[in-house]
């Protein structure tokens, strides 16, 4: 059933639209995310399904009775309460029949001052008011708080401890926590991602995929929105549209919804052309002049197809290197971290190795040191105990989810200038281009420009460094997600190392090819991206459990034995898989480098100057005697796996 609607909504700010048009329905258990990018409107949309903003045109039909719940991506608790008394606060008219339950025993208490009716009107009185308080959920609300709570990080705190003690992004998640808790019949979340850390965005996943309301979502993290949701309105061209599917089904019916309409716009085109050929070519003679006034009156009735458009303009960059690092280009080798004045270290006894070319993410609960480790990588800070071993010629770029490498009194422009004073402007402006900053953009100061806008100058100040080993810490932050993928691409395709902290799941899934798991006294590594390293937790618990159980149960050791068997199959298997899948990525990036050399060695430059035209072809048979032992190995892996399967 519809519980919300929009029809023909338009809003502008000032003379400027922001979009029009808009229709958009709700129902009973929709999940909805709403897509778009930055400045697209998405959360001036909410404002305007949540009641709290005004519209210059259209309707908003709701339901009557419909309970509706906001969460701003600014929100955050003011309140001089406890976080229990907070979390209680929605169960007030709750608490108030609890109440009164509770005056109704007392008079129980005095039955010697009753009559036999008055008694048993009391004890009926008394059965009703407990089913009410009971089927409202008067004996589990305690322990749904707790539930929410927890879920939210929130576990290792004192119930009392007062909201106006926490910090900005605990009083979000509170903010968050305590709207899950009324549950609304429509549930309206604009960035609710933010300030969570990956275990408690699986835990929020789960929730919402158990919410008994509708949904509607803003948030630039694919994965959860994979997750979550299996309808996506996009707005793009201040204009929306729906599908249906998860944020990944959209992305292929997109991609192919416009190659289509290019097509048919390009057919259409050509059809048009040779019409008008047709008819230039035959009018004025007099034996083709029908035929061509008949082309005419076809052309003039045919409907002409607007040019499709294609997307706003996206960055567009890359990351080169100076020089090639040795092989080995990092080792820790139990390292500590302590801060002064704090009784416990940070985290302790953390050893890792880095060869180049590996793309590693560090993933962990917050508070746990990731950021902390990079900093101590790079020497921003000083660590304890242990030691750092850098490679040979090996040049660090550092990406810091702060921006603090920014200087807000600088303008866009000298920003990189000054950072690189013997590079052209037109050229240092060129860069800027690729990364969006364009005309007058680049003399805007650094202190005026967005989350965005600031973290894509951090990134071109990374692209001009062509450092070997890039440590990045939350690279994705205030980015949408046009900017990620842009981002994602240029990973993918850089010859160096790569070391980075990201609550983005998606994004570890494109560019890592290991995952550390960073806990107080040990660093867990996992040879995959960031499904094989759920996978792998998940069947640790699973193997856990199970040896609980046949504790329990005193199981054989046959039975166990089997188990563990069977694991270590299905564990050859997969590790299996990850090589091919590794050796068939390297395959793909040496094909590509292959490609590019054969056609730098059909520039007439190269071909033409002998050492050039050597030095590349002795690069070129060094990638495929590369290729052909990769290939090698790729048949014996694949027999193998043949061999379990």
């Amino acid at each position: 059933m519809i519980i919300m609607q929009l029809s023909h909504i338009s809003k502008y700010y000032g003379a400027d639209k922001i979009f029009d048009n808009i229709k958009l329905e709700i129902k009973d258990h929709d999940r909805i995310a709403i897509v778009g990018r930055n400045g697209a409107g998405k959360s001036t949309l909410l404002k305007i399904i949540a009641g709290l903003s005004s519209y210059d045109h259209g309707e908003r039909y709701i339901r009557k009775d419909i309970t509706i719940g906001y969460l701003s991506q600014h929100t955050g608790l003011v309140s001089n309460k406890t976080i229990w008394q907070e979390m209680l606060d929605v169960f007030k008219p709750l608490l108030e029949k609890e109440m009164e339950l509770r005056h109704l025993e007392q008079q129980m208490a005095e039955v010697d001052s009753m009559s036999p009716t008055d008694y048993q009107h009391l004890l009926r009185t008394y059965d009703e008011k407990q089913q009410q308080f009971e089927s409202l959920g008067g004996y589990t609300y305690e322990a749904e708080i707790r539930s929410v709570l927890t879920g939210l990080n929130f576990a290792q705190y004192d119930d009392k401890t007062p909201i106006n003690e926490l910090s900005g992004g605990q009083k979000t998640r509170l903010a968050l926590g305590k709207l899950l808790l009324k549950k609304p019949d429509l549930l309206i979340l604009d960035e609710p991602t933010n300030h969570l850390d990956i275990e408690t965005l699986s835990w929020l996943e789960s929730y919402l995929n158990g919410y008994p309301g509708a949904l509607v979502i803003v948030s630039h993290d694919r994965y959860f929105l994979d997750k979550t949701v299996n309808i996506i309105y996009e707005i793009a061209h201040q204009r929306m549209k729906k599908y249906h599917g998860s944020y990944s089904k959209y992305l292929e019916l997109r991609t192919k919804e416009i190659e289509l309409a290019n097509k048919e716009y390009e057919k259409q085109q050509a059809e048009i052309k040779r019409m008008e050929e047709f008819i230039q070519r035959n009018i004025a003679r007099a034996s083709t002049t029908k035929r061509a006034q008949s082309r005419r009156k076809q052309l003039e009735k045919m409907d002409i197809m607007e040019r499709p458009l294609g997307d706003e303009a996206s960055a567009n960059f890359s990351f080169k290197i100076n020089k090639k690092s040795g092989n080995d280009v990092l080792k820790i080798e139990k390292l500590s971290f302590q801060y002064d004045g704090t009784e416990t270290p940070l985290f302790k006894e953390i050893s890792f190795h880095v060869n180049r070319g590996e793309r590693i993410a560090i993933v962990g609960p917050n508070g746990v040191g990731k950021t902390t480790l990079l900093k101590t990588i790079v020497g921003k800070l000083q660590h304890t105990n242990g030691h750092i071993q850098y490679g040979t010629n090996v040049d660090i770029g550092y990406y810091d989810q702060e921006l603090e490498q920014l200087s807000a009194n600088k303008t866009v422009l000298l920003e990189l200038w000054d950072d690189y004073p013997t590079v052209d402007e037109k050229d240092i402006r060129q860069v800027l281009g690729h990364f969006l900053f364009s005309g007058d953009d680049v003399l805007k100061p650094v202190s005026s420009l967005s989350g965005g806008e600031r973290a894509r100058l951090a990134l071109a100040k990374l692209h001009l460094q062509k450092a070997n080993l890039l440590i990045l810490d939350e690279p994705t932050n205030h980015l949408d997600i046009d900017s990620k993928e842009v981002l994602e691409s240029a990973l993918i395709n850089f010859p160096g190392t790569i070391i980075f902290v990201s609550h983005d799941r998606y994004f570890i899934n494109k560019i890592a090819d290991q995952v550390i798991e960073l806990s107080q006294d040990k660093a867990t590594i996992y040879l995959g991206d960031y499904d094989y390293y759920v996978e792998k937790k998940l069947e640790q618990r699973e193997l856990e459990a199970l040896e609980e159980q046949e504790g329990k149960e005193n199981s054989t050791a046959q039975t166990k034995k089997h188990f563990q068997q069977e694991k270590k199959k299905q564990s050859e298997i997969r590790k299996l898989k990850r090589q091919i899948k590794q050796i068939e990525e390297k395959i793909d990036r040496l094909e590509g480098q292959h490609i590019t050399l054969e056609e730098k060695m059909t520039d007439p430059e190269v071909y033409q100057n002998h050492e050039k035209s050597y030095k590349l072809m002795q690069e070129t048979e060094s990638i495929m005697n590369q290729i052909h032992k990769l290939m090698e190995e790729w048949e014996i892996l694949e027999e193998k796996l043949n061999h379990f399967e």
